[in-house]
């Protein structure tokens, strides 16, 4: 009977040196009770022994007679002082082994190599896990792979969990095997076949051990291990999260069975069954959407997260058209493809004619795109085609029909301008750079500038007659730019305030609702002058001085009068106008405000701000990019954009300034074809303004608003007429844009609210169709039929006392249950009844998302209690309805939103109810 004897290898002889020399240092022989591992290239090696070394030599014999030759060359080939040891190793049994040559031998018999024990020694362990006795592919992969420091100290017991961690950590680069613990998942696995080496160290393992993983792995992650690790033997581990996707897309599509033919071409052999694939994809989606979520994260390595998502997906994509199976994975909701398919699709949905019926169809189209997993990783993408829709909303809607020129350029910036902000967004073009979604938003600017003409020369006609007659003392109910500080700034001043001016030279409507909603309104609250009854009130907008120049527009806003003048004047009437109202003030312009090297800020200027003081700061970075030709971003200017802005609104912030964001003037975009010409006409005053009678385009501005050319001049009003060089934008017209001047007025989170004005929600800002279809309307028009109550008038209308149909609201019921009542008894300085019921509802009537400022309105709304720091308010209701913790009410997005949960709210509060 052929008795089989175990391998051994280095390491393994190694240990029994150290074990057995210790006991016989004066040893030089050591007969082995098993073979040389083949696979060992060294049969010369020294070994560590008591502080020591020993040359250690092995040889493998298999007979007694070149056993004991063996033995004899070795002592003639030693020095005299030589102490080497010589190992023999074979298949000779050591019956045969004469007696003279054991009694040189450590022990005088060949020693046993068991496997078990010497594993257990290098991690310092008592004893082995029983299931490791038999799995000798383990034990020889644990001998062959220890690191050079070791493996780590386990313990009474090495068990085999902690064995194959340390093996694949020391094997394939998964974790590290020193680790007490090593997290592996799928996302470890399918991340780990991504990386240079990994797959490469799998292919090159004896297969047992291969076999012995793949076990452990299908047992310890689920059963896309196998078809995972056999790809990385393969060579194609890099394709394995692609390959992942792909499956499940295939297996998803409506031909699922003609997918499956090439899908086991490119599996091959790793296709063991489609209920293997199936795991393995379910296995692969899952981990992208995880990676998807990474990436989408505030938190997410600024893009890495984003690179390695996109690798993948283009690689599936790419053995997708490999494999011709782009038409049948088409409308996948995670390949690039798929989400390229559902944008040309919103494309196609995309009117130009104002229709319902198109509005509807692109509605659709966009929530399917939304509905794409990688939406919000391709987020510009997104928001450009979602702002596409608005402006397809915007197409469908009844062009409004002002009567005067106050309403004009107060429905300009309450939504014309808005149209502008997205004609904006569009006109730069969609990220994917995709030919067919490029001529649909092309043509969609066409038609929204089509009606942008016809309201533009609406207003135009409405201007001319207006402006023959109108003045300070006779407006027509119209905010002229020279009173806007009366009625804005000297509001905020009065009782010792300090507000601060910031002029925006040239900034148009759009330009100035997307400032206002990149503001952070956990430091700033929007306030207007509360509105009539029975209507809502609306930010601010005045009308230029004509023409619409610096010259003439900027020199008024800041005298509080019509007048003419540069940087001098200007300094002079804004210092005039408030030394009547008894204030010091200060102006600063264009490098007056600009700090030195290591200030952000001009010391003079801080120290202005720092004091009791008015001041006010030109900021030229708009108008300037406009003459220079610099606006490389089509007119979309935001908060990080404008020189200076941020800094001047955080030291505004600092010393509890309010603030006035103001312009000038506006302007327009040229949005001409290159070749474009000036038109041919005389008397050129500027850009868009001359002297003459006025043809195609033009109108005739007369009258006290005309501070020059004998108070008569010809404006253009149509936006691809100009009379100079072709420059980035232009203003001097007559169009809303340029002759809209917009208001926005600030105060500190907190701050005081001046008598007769109110809060402005971001929502009650937007216009109806920048909105999602079927979002809920801003909640003061919502919650309430008329406009929040003046905080001069205490006896303001509360809130509705039940729904329509009798029944008590959300938040009535809330407010009066036992929990709440209990709650509310720990809650210092907790809000009124009132108050509460009224955020709540709110709040269950958009859907349980608003912002901090929209729910503060709600309840000043309710109550006619300012609630001038929206964001402490939110806080306290937090403390009020968290219970134990539990999150009823959160800010979320950065404090940008409040949430409730209403599910939650009822269990907490209304058990009876349900989750109803």
């Amino acid at each position: 009977m052929t008795i089989t004897r175990p391998v051994a290898g280095r390491r393994a002889v190694e240990v029994l040196l150290q074990t057995e020399l210790r006991h016989a240092p004066d040893r030089r022989l050591v007969l082995v009770d098993a073979v040389w591992d083949p696979e060992e290239k060294d049969t010369e090696f020294t070994v560590a022994v008591d502080g020591g070394h020993r040359r250690v030599v092995v040889t493998d014999q298999r007979s007694p007679l070149g056993v004991t030759d063996a033995w004899h060359r070795h002592l003639a080939g030693g020095a005299g002082d030589d102490d080497s040891v010589l190992v023999i190793t074979g298949t000779v049994p050591s019956d045969q082994l004469g007696l003279d040559l054991r009694a040189h031998a450590v022990r005088r018999y060949p020693l046993p190599v068991d496997r078990a024990e010497i594993v257990a020694q290098l991690f310092g362990a008592a004893d082995l896990d029983p299931r490791m006795l038999g799995e000798h592919w383990l034990l020889d992969a644990l001998l062959q792979a220890e690191p050079l420091d070791g493996w780590p100290r386990v313990g009474a017991v090495l068990t085999r969990d902690r064995a194959v961690r340390a093996l694949l950590g020391a094997r394939l680069g998964l974790g590290d095997p020193a680790s007490d613990t090593l997290d592996l998942d799928a996302d470890a696995l399918f991340a780990w076949t991504r990386t240079p080496a990994g797959p490469s160290l799998y292919a090159a393992l004896p297969r047992e051990e291969q076999r012995g993983l793949e076990t452990w792995l299908a047992r310890t992650i689920g059963p896309a291990a196998p078809t995972l690790l056999t790809l990385a033997a393969e060579g194609r581990g890099s394709d394995a999260l692609p390959l992942g996707v792909l499956a499940s897309a295939a297996l998803s599509s409506p031909s699922s069975e003609a997918a499956g033919f090439a899908l086991g071409t490119l599996f091959g052999p790793a296709l063991a069954s489609f209920d293997t694939l199936r795991a393995f994809a379910d296995a692969a989606t899952g981990v992208l959407t995880r990676w998807i979520a990474q990436a989408e994260g505030p938190t997410a390595p600024a893009g890495a997260a984003r690179s390695r998502v996109v690798a993948v997906l283009e690689r599936a994509d790419q053995l997708a058209a490999d494999a011709r199976l782009t038409d049948l994975v088409r409308g996948d909701r995670l390949l690039p493809s798929g989400y390229l398919g559902r944008l040309r699709a919103l494309a196609t949905c995309l009117g130009d004619r104002g229709e319902d019926a198109t509005a509807l169809l692109a509605e659709a189209a966009l929530h399917d795109l939304e509905a794409h997993q990688l939406a919000l990783l391709h987020a510009e993408s997104t928001e450009t085609a979602r702002t596409a829709v608005r402006l397809t909303r915007w197409l469908a809607t009844d062009p409004p029909s002002p009567a005067t020129v106050a309403q004009g350029v107060r429905e300009h910036l309450a939504s014309s301008g808005w149209a502008d902000l997205a004609i904006g967004v569009l006109a730069e073009g969609d990220a994917s750079r995709d030919a067919a979604v490029g001529e649909a938003y092309r043509r969609l600017i066409g038609a929204a500038r089509e009606r942008r003409a016809v309201l533009d020369a609406r207003f135009a006609g409405l201007l001319s007659s207006w402006s023959e007659t109108a003045c300070q003392q006779a407006n027509g109910g119209a905010l002229l730019i020279e009173d806007v500080l009366a009625r804005t700034a000297a509001p905020l001043a009065q009782g010792g305030g300090r507000p601060l001016i910031l002029v925006l030279d040239g900034m148009s409507a759009d330009v100035a609702v997307r400032i206002a909603g990149e503001l952070d309104r956990r430091a700033w609250t929007e306030i207007v002058p509360a509105a009539a009854k029975g209507t809502l009130p609306v930010r601010q907008a005045a009308v230029s001085i004509l023409p619409s120049v610096t010259r003439v527009s900027r020199a008024s806003l800041l005298s509080g009068r019509p007048s003419e003048g540069g940087q001098s004047a200007e300094r002079t009437g804004f210092a005039t106008f408030w030394r009547k109202r008894r204030r010091d003030a200060h102006l600063f312009h264009k490098g007056g405000y600009e700090g030195p090297p290591g200030h952000r800020l001009a010391p003079e200027l801080v120290q202005a701000l720092a004091s009791d003081d008015i001041v006010a700061v030109v900021v030229n970075t708009i108008d300037d990019a406009l003459a220079d030709g610099r606006e490389g971003t089509s007119g979309r200017w935001g908060l990080a954009d404008i020189g200076k802005l941020p800094d001047l609104l955080n030291a505004a912030r600092d010393y509890g300034r309010p603030v006035v964001l103001v312009s000038d003037h506006g302007h327009i975009v040229d949005r001409t074809e290159r070749g474009h010409q000036p038109a041919e006409v005389t008397g050129v005053r500027g850009a868009r303004w001359r002297t003459g009678d006025p043809g195609d385009g033009e109108v005739a501005l007369a009258g006290p608003r005309v501070l020059t050319d004998g108070r008569r001049i010809t404006a253009a009003w149509r936006d691809d007429l100009r009379y100079t060089a072709r420059q980035a934008g232009y203003h001097g017209g007559a169009s809303l844009a340029e002759v809209t001047v917009p208001v926005i007025t600030l105060v500190p989170s907190g701050g005081t609210v001046p008598p007769g004005w109110v809060l402005l929600p971001p929502e009650s800002a937007e216009p109806a169709w920048w909105k999602e279809s079927g979002t809920a309307p801003g909640v003061v028009a919502q919650n309430t039929p008329e406009p929040p109550a003046r905080v001069e008038e205490p006896k303001a209308r509360p809130a509705r006392r039940s729904t329509a149909s009798g029944r008590l609201t959300l938040g009535q019921r809330t407010v009066r249950s036992a929990p709440y009542r209990t709650q509310r008894e720990f809650v210092r300085a907790a809000p009124s009844d009132k108050a509460v019921e009224a955020a709540l509802d709110a709040l269950d009537a958009a859907g349980g998302k608003l912002s901090p400022g929209a729910v503060a309105a709600a309840a000043q709304a309710a109550t006619g209690k300012s609630q001038r720091n929206p964001a402490r308010f939110a806080t306290m209701l937090e403390r009020l309805l968290n219970i134990d913790g539990y999150p009823v009410l959160q800010l979320v997005e950065s404090g940008r939103t409040v949430q409730l949960d209403r599910a939650l709210l009822s269990q907490q509060f209304l058990p009876s109810e349900g989750n109803a």
